[in-house]
């Protein structure tokens, strides 16, 4: 974790907004809270940068999963988002995952647990594990019509727009592009894009496999690039090209 990491928390319960506050302080976080989502874009918009979101699932009005998308459409560098929820069903921890959220949490919950997610996710969002480490001083990985800056994270597709991707769906879009056409089981995608630490729902990888797909899907709304290789994982069918620069 570093130095004074911001943390933003999203809960419309005033007990349990105080409580988060106080313990996370007491761990070396820097901490805002937000009834709402209104309170929530208005700490977003200033000057503050939030490093991670603490959101609560069930709030009347707007909620976490409605807030969630708001978060992770259109942003080029999503911030990271730990889902907090009172129910334990599955269909709510897939939704959550589709949604965009990084990790997901259920009520009641050990503070030390919290803790742990935090500074588990805080990780993943910004280190680059071993094996993803690009092997000379090529930073652009190209396939298709796209390319993938691995210096900004950015994606630009065809057109050259940008494509937002969430911390996830980039570090396994940079796993595949890295490993191009071979076969990868869900626990190598596991391993190679969370690391050991990794606390994930038995279909965590199939989810955000779906949501990278929704991502590189071309005007026509096609795209074959991830094949789904029976019983055994997925496959990146493209083959890849490592550039330098963009000349």
């Amino acid at each position: 974790m570093e130095k004074e990491d911001h943390i933003l928390v999203v809960d419309d319960d005033e007990d349990i907004r105080e409580l988060l506050r106080q313990y996370l302080e007491k761990n070396g976080f820097k901490v805002s809270t937000a009834a709402n989502g209104r309170q929530m874009r208005a700490l977003m918009s200033s000057s503050a940068r939030v490093d991670m979101i603490v959101l609560d699932l069930m709030m009347p009005g707007e909620d976490g999963l409605t807030l969630c998308r708001e978060l992770q459409t259109g942003a080029a560098n999503p911030v990271p988002i730990l889902l907090l929820t009172a129910r334990n069903e599955e269909a709510d921890r897939i939704l959550g995952l589709e949604m965009g959220a990084d990790d997901y949490l259920t009520k009641p919950f050990a503070s030390r647990e919290l803790l742990a997610r935090i500074k588990a996710v805080l990780r993943r969002a910004r280190m680059v594990p071993a094996h993803l480490q690009l092997k000379d001083s090529g930073h652009l990985l190209s396939f298709g019509a796209w390319t993938l800056d691995t210096h900004t994270r950015h994606l630009l597709d065809g057109s050259g727009a940008l494509v937002s991707l969430s911390g996830a769906e980039y570090r396994l879009l940079r796993v595949f592009l890295e490993h191009p056409q071979r076969v990868l089981t869900r626990d190598q995608l596991l391993s190679l894009t969370q690391g050991r630490e990794a606390d994930s729902f038995d279909r965590s990888i199939d989810i955000l496999v779906s949501r990278l797909r929704k991502r590189l899907r071309d005007d026509a709304g096609e795209t074959d690039f991830i094949k789904t290789v029976r019983s055994e994982g997925y496959m990146f069918s493209t083959p890849v090209q490592l550039r330098g620069d963009s000349a």
